[in-house]
C-alpha cells in the first residue's frame, strides 16, 4: 500500500509563488509514474503534470513556463513549484502515482491508483 501526503499549499497573491511537496510511504515503487492534479468544485479533476520513471514531463497548457515538476528519490518526495500563479490556479492540488513507469499508459487520472488527500492552493487577484 503507497500513502501520499501532501504539504505547502496556502493563500497567496497572483504573481506569486509556491511550493507544494509530496512525501510517499510504503510500496512505493520508485520511478514510477506521477503527477499532480487539481480540482475546483463543480469541476473535473484536471492533469497538471505528469512525471514517468524516466523523467520525461508532460504539463497542462495553462501552466506551461509557470510550474515545474521535480523528485527527490532518495527522499521519497515529488515536488511542484508554482510561479506567476494566477486566480484561475487556484484549486485544491492532489498528488497521485500510477503503477506504470512510464505515463503513456496513465493518460486520465482514472489510471492513478493512489492519490494524497489534497491541499488547498488560493490564489488572489
Amino acid at each position: 500500500q503507497v500513502q501520499l501526503v501532501e504539504s505547502g499549499g496556502g493563500s497567496v497573491q497572483a504573481g506569486g509563488s509556491l511550493r507544494l511537496s509530496c512525501v510517499a510511504s510504503g510500496n512505493t515503487g520508485r520511478g514510477y509514474c506521477a503527477g499532480w492534479f487539481r480540482q475546483v468544485p463543480g469541476k473535473e479533476r484536471e492533469g497538471v503534470v505528469r512525471i514517468s520513471g524516466d523523467g520525461t514531463t508532460t504539463y497542462a497548457d495553462s501552466v506551461k513556463g509557470r510550474f515545474t515538476i521535480s523528485r527527490d528519490s532518495a527522499k521519497n518526495t515529488l515536488y511542484l513549484q508554482m510561479d506567476a500563479l494566477k486566480p484561475e490556479d487556484t484549486a485544491r492540488y492532489y498528488c497521485a502515482a500510477a503503477g506504470f513507469k512510464s505515463c503513456r499508459y496513465a493518460p486520465r487520472p482514472s489510471d492513478f491508483a493512489h492519490w494524497g488527500q489534497g491541499t488547498q492552493v488560493t490564489v488572489s487577484s
